[in-house]
């Protein structure tokens, strides 16, 4: 009896710490969409490394700095897991947020090919610790919420819809189902076929998770998924499909289907701290600043969208579109940027998968700290989740896309002159794989048509500013040409 209590008790404190039962959830259902967060996040830990480091100096495709260095794939993988499940359980605890974070794809893509090359990593990740100082300055001071804030709400819905056929388009690309064409940009699957066992075994997965969904079976993204990877060892055990690769296009993307031979092994954690303020010496200052505003304005824009996004989805913003207590959240994501630096993981920042949580049932901090935890797991059992392919992860991105895109509804169509930046806005982030630049292309014609209809004094004059710096980011190649 005494027991039963004390459990009730410990629920009881859970629940209003992490304002559970306020915000219409269980502790069920946070632990299994942390748990689902996780499982369409942990490619990452696989992928951030394949981006940023190499085997070797002189393999195929290597990353070498400006010396020739590079960074080792089991040290990246390593950091990325634990500055992840770090910065995802410091989300859950300050702000309360179903906001998981890790490694921004593009931002180290774009320290991997833009940055090193000119200068050592050890510099270039200092280049994003300064990105993740300004950023948390512009915290700080109130100027990131203002901006958060001043976004017009149908712009917001648009931003929320664009990141949704984002997130489509992702996963559609991961499980091979579409893929770069011959003669066009893209085509489906191989030569216009799903012409892979992979991508067959994502859209059985989607169609049995859709399925799921649709009879609305509790747990049906986690099912999908958990099924997704049975038939995939089932299929590998079979067909022996292998690994993709140059000479394998139609292998398994990321993660391989098969028992791994061992379970267990310790991360080496050498990248911490391996970073420096150099860069402003080993490249002119000018291109120092403009790598740095092109980090920013990134890292800014992705956040704000993609918090825009999930908060509408989860039903945690206000009647004014307004997400509360958002200074919380911007915080602990400007820590991320630096915290990523700091590890030589690239910047981390909130992840737009954590959608595939919140549409299983996450609404507070409680899933983010169970998706934080299994990061960190996932340093010592990296060979036990490799396991899951992203052909089994792949279909709840598009799943949560479909659900997404629903508040397309909120934009009225009839005003072109409301239409057209929202309409800029879902198509750029697409087919740029780029948040930041559909916010930019929105921004800036919304801007643009509001004054040229009369309606110019109803524009934020934050948005001026963040327009007019849009447009430096669009030109920043002919800008830094002219510089140097």
């Amino acid at each position: 009896m005494a027991q039963a209590t004390a459990e009730k008790q410990a629920r009881s404190r859970l629940d209003r710490f992490f304002q559970i039962t306020e915000r219409g959830s269980t502790v069920s259902r946070e632990l299994r969409g942390g748990l689902v967060t996780f499982v369409t996040m942990a490619y990452i830990v696989v992928l951030n490394p394949l981006i940023l480091g190499s085997f070797s100096a002189e393999g195929p495709g290597a990353k070498t700095d400006s010396t020739g260095a590079i960074l080792g794939v089991p040290q990246v993988a390593a950091v990325t897991a634990l500055v992840a499940g770090v910065m995802t359980i410091l989300m859950g605890v300050i702000a309360n947020y179903p906001f998981a974070m890790a490694a921004g794809l593009g931002i180290n893509a774009l320290v991997a090919f833009t940055l090193a090359p000119q200068m050592t990593w050890a510099a270039a990740m200092g280049l994003v610790v300064v990105n993740g100082l300004v950023v948390l300055l512009l915290v700080v001071t109130g100027v990131r919420s203002m901006v958060f804030n001043a976004v017009p709400s149908q712009l917001k819905a648009g931003i929320a819809v664009g990141i949704g056929l984002f997130i489509a388009l992702i996963g559609l690309v991961d499980a091979g189902f579409v893929r770069a064409g011959s003669g066009t940009p893209v085509q489906l699957g191989i030569n216009g076929s799903i012409a892979s066992w992979p991508t067959a075994v994502f859209v059985v997965t989607l169609v049995v998770m859709a399925i799921l969904i649709a009879r609305k079976v509790k747990g049906a993204i986690l099912i999908g998924v958990l099924f997704g990877t049975v038939l995939s060892i089932i299929v590998e055990a079979i067909v022996n499909v292998g690994p993709s690769g140059g000479e394998n296009p139609a292998g398994w993307n990321l993660g391989y289907p098969a028992l791994p031979q061992d379970v267990l092994g310790l991360p080496d954690l050498s990248l911490l701290g391996q970073v420096d303020f150099s860069a402003w010496v080993q490249v002119p200052a000018i291109t120092a600043a403009l790598l740095v505003f092109s980090l920013v304005l990134t890292d800014f824009f992705d956040t704000i969208g993609t918090m825009t996004g999930l908060g509408k989805e989860a039903g945690l913003v206000d009647k004014k579109g307004q997400l509360p207590n958002v200074g919380k959240t911007l915080f602990v994501d400007s820590l991320g940027a630096v915290a990523g630096g700091a590890s030589s993981s690239s910047s981390n920042t909130v992840y737009i998968e954590s959608a595939s949580g919140i549409a299983e049932g996450a609404r507070t901090g409680l899933a983010n700290v169970v998706t934080g935890l299994l990061f960190i797991a996932a340093m010592f059992f990296t060979p036990l989740y490799q396991v899951v392919p992203i052909e089994a992860a792949a279909p709840a991105l598009v799943v949560v896309g479909a659900l997404m895109i629903r508040q397309i509804a909120e934009i009225d169509f009839r005003d072109f002159a409301v239409a057209l930046p929202a309409f800029l806005t879902i198509v750029v982030m697409p087919f740029t794989y780029s948040i930041a630049n559909g916010i930019g292309a929105g921004f800036v014609s919304h801007v643009l048509l509001q004054a040229a209809t009369g309606r110019a004094r109803s524009v934020h004059p934050l948005l001026w500013i963040v327009s007019a710096a849009f447009v430096v980011y669009f030109a920043i190649g002919p800008i830094q040409a002219l510089f140097s």
